[in-house]
C-alpha cells in the first residue's frame, strides 16, 4: 500500500455528505457527525463533511469541513478526496433535488469512491420487495396501497384493525388507524384516530365511504399505503416494537448492532418517541409477556429476521448498501412481523449499541475501501 500515500494521504478518507444551510454551517444532526469523527480518528479513519456544493470528484482534494474543539466551531478548508462517501442527508426533499441527485449518481458510477447507502426508502417500494421473496414473505402484514375506498373496504373484511402510514413518512408523522367496532344494535362502524402532536382526535363512521373522505381531508398530499393492525404484544397495556439496527461489519456481512424497544405513549397509536413513546429494555418488555426463557428465543428470532430482511432489501435494491435501522413488532402469540426499514437510521440512546453503531460504520468503510472496486 505504502506507494499510494501521496495520493491519498496517510490514512482512509471518508466524507459525511450533507447539504448547506443558510443558518448554520450545514443541515444533519451534528453531534452524531462529531462522535463519527471521533471514532474514524481512534480507529484511523480520517473522517470529515462535505456538502453537496463542495462536492466533486475530479481532483486530489476538495472542500471540505473539519471541527475545531479549541474554537467549538466548523471550519471549512482542503482535505484529501474521500474514499467513502456516507450519505447524511437528512430530509427527502433534499436529496431529491437535481443537484443533489447528480453528487449521488456520480458516486453511484465511480469507480474511486464507495457510496454508502445510496438514498431513502420508499415505503410501498419496500413491501413489494419484501412480498415477493419467499424468506420475507413470513413477516409481511396484508398490505396495500391506497388509492380507493374499495382498498379500504377490502382490508376492513378481513383485519378489525387498520394502519394508514404515509409512504414518505418519517418518525411516526401522519400515521392514522382505523378501528371496526360492533355496536350495542349490531351495527359497523368504523373508528379513525388521528395524532396532533400528542393529543389524540377521534372520529365515527357508518360506512368506509365516509371513512375515506375523512382521511382525504387529513392526507394533505401524501400518498399512502393501509396496512393490517397488528395485536402487538403490550406492557403495562401500551403496545410496543422493537427497533433493529441492522449493520455491515468489518467482513462486509450484515449483522445486528443491537435492538432497543419503543413503548407507545399513553393514548398514542404509534411507538415513535416524538409523539410520546419511550424507550425500554426488550428483554425486560418481552420477559413480562412471555417469560425469560422464551423472550431470549424470540429476541434471537428478531435478529434472524431482521438480517433476512436486509439483505433482500439490499438484493432488491440493487445497491450496495451498508446499514438500515429497522421496526420490528412481536404480537401477543410471539410470530414477528416487519413494519418499516429506515437506510438513514437516527442514533441510537442506548450506550452500547451507540458505540457499536459508530464503530461499524467506520469498520465497515474500511472494509470497502481494501476490498476494491464495487461490484
Amino acid at each position: 500500500m505504502g506507494f499510494f500515500l501521496h495520493d491519498k494521504g496517510p490514512n482512509p478518507t471518508m466524507a459525511i455528505l450533507t447539504v448547506k444551510d443558510s443558518d448554520r454551517v450545514f443541515r444533519g444532526n451534528l453531534h452524531n457527525f462529531l462522535d463519527l469523527i471521533g471514532t474514524g480518528e481512534r480507529l484511523g479513519v480520517d473522517v470529515y463533511v462535505v456538502t453537496t456544493k463542495d462536492f466533486n470528484l475530479t481532483g486530489n482534494d476538495i472542500h471540505g469541513y473539519r471541527y475545531n474543539a479549541e474554537k467549538k466551531k466548523w471550519s471549512r478548508g482542503l482535505v484529501p478526496a474521500p474514499q467513502v462517501v456516507y450519505n447524511r442527508i437528512p430530509y427527502r426533499k433534499m436529496e431529491m433535488k437535481p443537484e443533489v441527485q447528480q453528487t449521488i449518481q456520480a458516486c453511484n458510477r465511480s469507480s474511486s469512491v464507495h457510496l454508502f447507502n445510496p438514498s431513502f426508502f420508499n415505503k410501498w417500494t419496500l413491501f413489494g420487495w419484501l412480498n415477493s421473496a419467499k424468506e420475507s414473505k413470513p413477516y409481511m402484514p396484508d398490505t396495500k396501497q391506497l388509492s380507493s375506498a374499495d382498498d379500504l373496504s377490502s382490508l376492513l373484511r378481513k383485519h378489525a384493525v387498520l394502519y394508514l402510514k404515509p409512504v414518505k413518512g418519517k418518525a411516526g408523522k401522519g400515521i392514522m388507524r382505523i378501528d371496526r367496532i360492533t355496536t350495542k344494535s349490531n351495527q359497523t362502524q368504523y373508528r379513525l384516530s388521528r395524532q396532533v402532536d400528542r393529543q389524540m382526535t377521534y372520529s365515527h363512521h357508518n360506512s368506509t365511504s365516509e371513512l375515506w373522505s375523512e382521511w382525504n381531508r387529513h392526507r394533505g398530499s401524501n400518498e399512502y399505503i393501509v396496512q393490517q393492525g397488528i395485536a402487538l404484544a403490550r406492557y403495562n397495556q401500551r403496545a410496543y416494537d422493537l427497533r433493529a439496527l441492522i449493520q455491515k461489519t468489518s467482513k462486509g456481512e450484515w449483522s445486528v448492532s443491537g435492538v432497543g424497544a419503543r413503548v407507545a405513549g399513553k393514548a398514542s397509536i404509534t411507538t415513535h418517541v416524538p409523539r410520546g413513546g419511550s424507550i425500554d429494555d426488550p428483554f425486560k418488555l418481552l420477559s413480562h409477556g412471555f417469560g425469560a426463557k422464551e423472550a431470549k428465543k424470540i429476541l434471537k428470532r428478531v435478529e434472524t429476521a431482521a438480517v433476512t430482511l436486509a439483505t433482500q432489501i439490499e438484493k432488491s435494491s440493487g445497491h450496495q448498501l451498508g446499514e438500515m435501522s429497522m421496526d420490528i413488532g412481536v404480537d401477543v402469540g410471539g410470530h414477528i412481523w416487519f413494519f418499516e426499514a429506515n437506510s438513514k437510521p437516527m442514533k441510537f440512546d442506548e450506550p452500547k449499541i451507540r458505540k457499536k453503531s459508530l464503530e461499524r460504520i467506520i469498520r465497515y468503510s474500511l472494509y470497502l475501501i481494501n476490498n476494491g472496486r464495487r461490484r
